[in-house]
Parts: C-alpha cells; structure tokens; sequence
C-alpha cells in the first residue's frame, strides 16, 4: 500500500468514542493500515458526546463554511480536525449543529431518529466536498456504518464526473446487524437536488436497511462483512453483483484486509 491514499469513512471510531465491535475495528484497521507506507485520512461524524476539549479538536477554517443544500435548505457545514499523536493519524469531523448535535443516529430506545434521512445525505456530500477542497485524490475510500451507506451513491452519480475521484476504488463494509425500521420515505425525492431519481436508485423508494444493503453494495467496488452479520438474502444480493467478496470472522477479516486492497488497487 505504499504511496496509495486511503480514504476511510467510519460511523463511530476509537478513542472519540465509546469502545463497540464497529469502534474498535475501526480504529484497529486504521491503525494497521498506517504502518503500509500510504497515506490514511480518517473521517467520521462529530457527535454531541465528543469532547472537543480532551481530544484537542479544532475547526479547519479553510475547509469549513460551505453550505450544503439539503431539502432545500442551505446546512452550513463544519470541518473539524484531532491527531491520534500516538499513531500519527489525522481525523477529520463532519459537524453541523443541527445534525451532529445528538450522541448518536439512534434515540435511547434504538428506534431511529425522524430526520435521519437528510442526516446520511449530509454526511456523504460533506465527505466528497471536503476532499475536493483538500485536493487530496484518493486511491481508495473504504466505507463501513450505514450513515455512509449514500456515500458510493453519490460518488457514482452526481460526482461521476470530478476528476479527483475518477480513478477511485470504494469498499464498502457492513459490520453491524441491520437496523429496524424505515428511513423517511421523502428521501428520494430530497435527493432530486442532486440530480438523483428513482432511476438511479429505485431501492431508496423504500429506504429500509436491506434497500440501504442494496444501494451500497451495487455502487461500491467490493464488499466486506463479518460472518453472521448480515441475512440470507442481504449475503445472496451481494454474491449476485460477482464483485469482490470479503467475508469472514472479525479478528481475520483485519488480517486480510492489506491483500483485499492490493487486489483491488491493481
């Protein structure tokens, strides 16, 4: 992986917050992937229960201050930036007041929360806008957590044509069981802005987690996930794209990783 940009977008990673199954191979996984000789760039959402203080963040002014129009509405977007010193790893924080304000995407019951929908959107174009303004070409974006779940989306749609991404590879990662219930059924047609219908993605007419599974995978390059995280018929959907396939216990599916990416970098 020498001289190869990493890309790697996470829902929840270590030490920002809580230790979880997702946090730790997250954090893990970067980790191993710095010591390769490339170069890793680790983004993530700024959640309410972050400590701003303890981890040093700070705004990124430069980067910071464009406005995303979501439903219409311009949400100003905020980059926020905190070195993991130890491993030398630079992390970058999508934050908006408005959505980024709670601790999490899920309320303490576990049901989701009403505007989740407009939240994924933000995520994905604040991601792709920050790394334009950076000018940083990625050779690889790895994507693991549903809230990132659009990102291959609109990579492939409404960005197909920047150049920075035009050689880029996208891996996406589901490591976690699948949510319950239905994102906002307007997700669509909040998307319209961004020039995405229902021909570019009829699965988001029902925005349920396996729909979520569909789209993510049908836009990425490869797919990852732990044995006995996904359904029968999440695992069928994914075998029938023929991409490549990672699939296997979490402790060896780390271990694997540097070679998945040598393979799909060639």
């Amino acid at each position: 992986m020498k001289n190869k940009k990493i890309l790697y977008v996470s829902s929840e990673v270590l030490p920002y917050q809580a230790e979880t199954e997702v946090s730790k191979i997250a954090f893990d996984l970067a980790r191993a992937l710095n010591t390769t000789g490339g170069q890793l760039r680790i983004f993530t959402p700024r959640y309410g229960d972050i400590n701003e203080r303890r981890h040093q963040l700070h705004e990124v002014i430069r980067l910071s201050g464009m406005n995303l129009v979501i439903n219409d509405i311009d949400m100003p977007l905020i980059i926020k930036v905190a070195s993991i010193q130890k491993e030398r790893m630079q992390v970058y924080f999508i934050d908006n007041d408005e959505y980024f304000k709670l601790e999490d995407t899920f309320d303490t019951e576990g049901k989701l929360y009403a505007d989740n929908d407009e939240r994924c959107i933000f995520f994905a174009k604040g991601i792709i806008e920050t790394v334009k303004k950076l000018n940083w070409t990625p050779d690889l974006i790895h994507v693991q957590g549903w809230l990132g779940a659009l990102l291959p989306l609109y990579l492939r749609t409404t960005y197909a044509e920047e150049a920075i991404f035009s050689h880029t590879k996208i891996i996406t990662s589901f490591l976690r069981s699948p949510f319950e219930g239905t994102l906002s059924k307007q997700l669509l047609s909040k998307m319209a802005f961004d020039e995405i219908t229902q021909k570019e993605a009829p699965e988001l007419l029902e925005p349920n987690s396996m729909n979520f599974i569909k789209i993510a995978s049908r836009y990425s390059d490869a797919i990852t996930t732990i044995k006995g995280v996904l359904p029968k018929d999440a695992l069928s959907y994914i075998t029938s794209l023929e991409k490549p396939f990672l699939l296997e216990e979490a402790e060896i599916l780390q271990k694997t990783y540097p070679q998945f990416y040598r393979e799909l970098l060639r």
